[in-house]
């Protein structure tokens, strides 16, 4: 197909697309003329995962090229591409890059993030050590803890083995792709995009839940006509 078919079948326009090819994002395609190629189905989906990472993730174009070179050296491993993918498992230039520069000694540990490993134990889930996810659930713990809150990382459990079974569910949903860069797409699509999903099914539930328990009004009903 022509670059004009290709704009037309990801939603890319052309000079975007061909801004991609010059920035190595891109590969470039079986050259018909000295101005001129022809293009594939393999560059329908490795542009329109482009799209996915810079417009739903929002990622910098370099970013981009680093995680579509990791997703091409470890296109064997896919636990390690959808970890890349989804910004959880670093690509071997962040590991080198983190080795580099990381103290010969290492920092203490926080009292957050040692709650939070704690759960990740109890939990048994096998996670990186840099996953961001970790630090966040810390600093959540830490802060619960500097208001004198009653719950702690155990409080959580609950949660957590309900999140376990949504990401169970996200993990069907990944099945079933066989090209890399397709499951590669849905990964980032479930994760991202359900997420907003998530909260507001949670914060719906919640009010129906307050409805049924404490007995509140509800004026203004989602589903009245």
């Amino acid at each position: 197909m022509k670059v004009s078919e290709l704009s037309r079948r990801t939603g890319v326009q052309v000079p975007l697309i061909k801004y991609y090819l010059r920035e190595g994002l891109l590969p470039p395609g079986r050259a018909t003329a000295s101005n001129q190629a022809d293009y594939g189905e393999d560059h329908v989906h490795r542009l329109r995962f482009i799209r996915t990472l810079i417009g739903t993730r929002g990622l910098s174009t370099s970013a981009t090229k680093e995680i579509l070179d990791a997703i091409t050296a470890e296109q064997e491993d896919l636990h390690q591409v959808f970890g890349i993918v989804l910004g959880v498992r670093p690509t071997k230039m962040e590991e080198d890059a983190s080795t580099e520069h990381s103290p010969n000694e290492p920092e203490p540990e926080s009292a957050g993030l040692a709650d939070a490993r704690m759960l990740i134990a109890e939990m048994e889930w096998d996670v990186s050590q840099g996953n961001p996810a970790a630090h966040t659930l810390a600093e959540v713990l830490a802060a619960l803890a500097d208001l004198g809150a009653d719950i702690d990382w155990r409080g959580l459990l609950p949660y957590a083995r309900l999140a376990d079974s949504i990401a169970d569910l996200d993990v069907q949903q990944m099945r079933g792709e066989r090209d890399v860069l397709a499951q590669a797409e849905r990964a980032v699509l479930i994760s991202i995009l359900l997420e907003p999903a998530l909260l507001a099914l949670r914060r719906l539930a919640q009010e129906a839940k307050s409805a049924r328990h404490f007995g509140g009004s509800r004026p203004d009903k989602a589903n009245s006509t």
